[in-house]
């Protein structure tokens, strides 16, 4: 499997956020590989749309967004769990990112367990944004890593085809209901 290239993130946000699923997303944490297939993203975008961190314009919290495409944007939310996304936007937009929601653990599974403090490695293990960065170790510190060229956090293209893609409204927010953005995908 190769890494996503760059130009992959060059496209609607949109776009991107329905062509991740399928995909792997990769962290090596000293050699050790843990890892799942993306099996729900939602797409965020900048000025027309108000669920955006971008909406209002660049923030010290944002800026990633606004910057090079496929690098991550990590931010933490209510406090006490952080959110991983990847930056995705074509020539129209100013910023865009697309957040991983959950996964089908492949790889490491018992140090995500570990990392979880979880018994079992039910679907529930990797199901929320805040569950992925918890069993992948992803922090702030991945903020800005260049999902393209890094060997510590990446996404892979797979073989998966022919998905099934269903879409709905973005999970927990208040504004920007009209915009069906959140995709999702069952995998074996």
């Amino acid at each position: 499997m190769n890494k996503l290239p760059r130009n992959f993130y060059s496209r609607d946000t949109v776009d991107v956020a329905k062509d991740l699923l399928g995909k792997k997303l990769v962290r090596n944490i000293n050699g050790s590989i843990i890892s799942g297939i993306i099996t729900e993203t939602e797409a965020y975008k900048e000025n027309d749309d108000p669920a955006s961190h971008a909406y209002c314009g660049i923030t010290k919290r944002n800026r990633a967004m606004f910057g090079q495409i496929g690098i991550a944007y990590i931010y933490m939310i209510y406090g006490m769990y952080y959110c991983v996304n990847v930056v995705a936007r074509n020539n129209d937009c100013l910023a865009g990112a697309v957040l991983i929601r959950s996964l089908n653990p492949i790889n490491g599974i018992n140090k995500m367990m570990y990392n979880r403090h979880k018994e079992d490695n039910s679907y529930n293990l990797v199901n929320g944004p805040g569950k992925i960065t918890q069993a992948l170790q992803i922090n702030i510190e991945q903020y800005g890593t260049d999902l393209v060229t890094s060997n510590s956090l990446y996404l892979l293209n797979t073989n998966i085809k022919n998905i099934k893609i269903l879409k709905s409204n973005r999970i927990g927010v208040k504004t920007g209901l009209d915009k069906l953005w959140n995709f999702k995908i069952h995998v074996n």
